[in-house]
């Protein structure tokens, strides 16, 4: 089904990919699809991979712009996706696997291509002895082991579903809960453990409301939404019918009824990602008294935290709530309910009835995927969830030469000295806030392509043909991993990403930017293009990573990660001003396919200014890069159009409507279609790159641009 996407300012589309938890880290990222991958460890080379021919990543065009997909007919100031883009959306179709596609998903193909060799080349082995490599091959290969899955049925959700029905009180429901960091089952409570935003150089541990099966509360309590939660209740039920639970459909209504009451206690994501009500420090012993009804002494042990003297609670009217909540539900409901989430999670591992209602749901209906994913995808995905940074090591051995780091090293230095310049040029900050401002940017760590230190798996049990319970094991190494660093220093050589995943983020904890391998490929990135396209393509991401330490939240930590006020009470105001011009023009938007439906601007505030700032210093970087020279004019084209051109491109994407709902709902990011001009709007130079006029769909009079960065 193809998606051709042509627009006026007040009539676009798109969708990204699908949500990720909140880093309590404070992490953002370039794009949606941010948790990374379940990081393990290495005890020596995962595999040789001198036998893995190299599968090279494709250019776009002769110096760097794909000139064949755009649509010259098309006017800069009309439409600048489509300018640029337009014959390419025309001309490609969304995979049937696939609920959009675009450059981001071009290069995941690409990287998954790649990983699939690498992975395929490793031999089966005694995954106990022969080190990372057999254990990556016996994650993939029992994965792909279809028969065997088939046969086993539901007999690996067997142990899980006769404990939950061994439960006799709330207390052993409240056991079920906290075990779930590290297993199948689930919880109203989500704890993980991270840097400190009070402490940074060492780990804590948080707190977050959980619970939701269909992920936002927005998807329980607008109207707009009812035919998703019909069909969520039908889903229910076939999920609890299949794990022999009785009375499914009963069941299942009074599962809804109780998470649509959870939806009402959470907060919103916009309220979720304000830092400065985010950080409520609990002693460990003061959740009776903080948040009554709930077991907590059983939920904590049972997470194997009690070792930790504090828990910061993110959503700190929310947790009480949830707590009477849990009360007030009867336990055969609490029961039900954590069978149909541990069926939900172990779908996607087990027999074909599972994975089918599973996929029927979670991707057709609610993203308007049209097929499954083939098995040897889903497989790569499942190695990489588990041991993403051994077979890390092997593809940066492959595709990521030592130049392509040299290279952006530069880049960096440019784009940073760049924002340095513009802090100088700043007529709305102040001396004593730019001062601070600036001894953050000084501050400013860099990782790009890989870690200098690969994860340990050495203590991670994986067995031939166990692909359940490999997947149950890893959650545990994992958890275990992570808690047993709860009060310990943080290590700041850590990554939260693999070097396959393309992507970008910057942590405002460690107050670093981090450019995994993978994306510095076209569009993104090639050492032999146009500079100017280069400046404009990751030359934009790298800005958009560095304003994220200077974002509506970023700017609320220090040079050192430390979550403190260093804005002057003036400064602050006029910056806020600025933020919510630039909100409002996101939520002017219109999706004429979705009536009703808006980007949300506070939800994408940081990202938006993530974008605009970016591309600002971006822009002043490639023009400092000239050094006074005059840029070429490559096919008719001048450097500063090719700049904008750069930007444009990476964010080429189609997307099925249920997607694009789903992107609005769930998303941080603006839809990637808006992501191409939208910044645009309000840099001065896009207008006289373009000859864009007050005639044009596009154009924004100078006194109302947004000029933050």
């Amino acid at each position: 089904m193809k998606k051709t996407l042509l627009f006026a300012a007040t009539s676009l589309a798109l969708v990204s990919f699908a949500a990720p938890a909140a880093a309590h880290d404070g992490r953002a990222c370039i794009d949606d699809a941010c948790t990374g991958l379940v990081l393990f460890a290495d005890d020596g080379a995962a595999a040789s991979s001198a036998d893995a021919a190299v599968i090279a990543a494709p250019r776009m065009g002769t110096w760097g712009i794909d000139t064949d997909g755009m649509d010259p007919s098309v006017s800069p100031g009309e439409d600048f996706f489509a300018y640029v883009s337009g014959t390419w959306a025309e001309n490609t179709e969304i995979p049937s696997d696939r609920s959009s596609y675009g450059s981001f998903l071009a290069l995941r193909d690409l990287s998954e291509a790649r990983v699939r060799q690498l992975v395929e080349s490793y031999e089966l082995g005694d995954p106990a002895t022969d080190g990372d490599a057999a254990k990556v091959a016996a994650l993939y290969q029992g994965f792909m082991d279809e028969e065997a899955i088939e046969a086993r049925g539901a007999q690996p959700l067997a142990p899980y579903l006769d404990a939950i029905r061994a439960a006799s009180s709330k207390e052993d429901i409240a056991h079920l809960m906290g075990a779930q960091h590290g297993g199948f089952t689930r919880s109203f409570f989500s704890v993980g453990v991270s840097d400190d935003q009070r402490n940074p150089d060492y780990y804590t541990l948080y707190m977050s409301q959980s619970g939701l099966g269909l992920g936002d509360r927005e998807m329980y309590l607008r109207d707009n939404f009812e035919p998703q939660r019909e069909r969520y209740v039908q889903y229910i039920a076939e999920l609890l019918e299949l794990a022999g639970w009785d009375d499914p459909q009963a069941h299942a209504q009074a599962i809804m009824e109780m998470e649509t009451r959870i939806a009402e206690a959470h907060w919103t994501r916009a309220e979720s990602r304000d830092r400065d009500k985010t950080y409520n420090p609990v002693e460990m012993g003061g959740f009776d008294a903080q948040a009554p009804g709930f077991p907590w002494e059983r939920f904590f042990a049972a997470a194997g935290v009690t070792h930790a003297p504090q828990v910061v609670v993110r959503q700190d009217t929310a947790i009480p709530k949830m707590a009477a909540i849990f009360a007030d539900t009867d336990l055969d409901t609490l029961k039900a309910w954590q069978a149909f989430h541990t069926v939900d999670r172990a779908a996607p591992l087990l027999s074909s009835d599972f994975v089918n209602a599973h996929f029927e749901f979670r991707e057709k209906f609610l993203s308007g995927q049209p097929e499954q994913r083939e098995r040897w995808k889903r497989g790569v995905s499942f190695a990489e969830s588990v041991m993403g940074e051994a077979i890390g090591r092997d593809y940066v051995q492959l595709y990521f030469p030592p130049d392509a780091k040299a290279k952006m090293d530069d880049l960096v230095a440019n784009v940073k000295a760049a924002m340095g310049a513009r802090l100088d040029q700043l007529e709305w900050m102040g001396d004593e806030t730019k001062a601070e401002a600036r001894a953050k940017l000084e501050n400013f760590g860099l990782k790009i392509g890989h870690p200098d230190e690969w994860r340990d798996y050495s203590g991670l049990e994986i067995v031939n043909g166990d692909t359940f319970g490999n997947a149950a094991r890893s959650a545990r190494f994992e958890w275990d991993y992570r808690r047993a660093r709860i009060g310990q220093p943080v290590d700041k050589g850590e990554w939260a990403m693999t070097p396959q995943t393309v992507n970008a983020y910057y942590s405002s904890v460690k107050n670093e930017i981090v450019f995994p391998a993978a994306i510095l490929q076209p569009p993104f990135f090639d050492p032999d293009a146009d500079p100017a396209v280069n400046y404009g393509a990751i030359g934009g991401v790298i800005g958009h990573e560095i304003i994220h330490g200077f974002d509506d939240q970023g700017r609320k930590s220090d040079g050192q990660g430390l979550l403190r006020d260093w804005w002057t009470a003036e400064d602050a105001a006029k910056f806020e001003e600025q933020a919510a011009k630039l909100g409002a023009q996101y939520e002017s938007y219109e999706f004429p396919q979705l009536p009703g439906m808006h980007i949300n601007g506070r939800t994408s505030m940081g990202e938006n200014i993530g974008d605009l700032g970016g591309l600002t210093i971006a822009l002043e970087a490639y023009r400092r890069s000239l050094d006074g020279q005059e840029a070429p004019v490559i096919d008719g084209f001048t450097g500063e159009q090719r700049f904008f051109m750069g930007w444009a491109q990476v964010w080429r994407i189609l997307w099925r409507d249920d997607a694009l709902r789903q992107q609005l709902v769930n998303g941080t990011h603006s839809p990637g279609h808006i992501r191409a001009f939208a910044p645009l709007r309000n840099i001065d130079a896009w207008y006289e790159a373009f000859g864009v006029t007050e005639a044009d769909p596009l154009w924004i009079a100078p006194e109302d641009r947004v000029r933050i960065w």
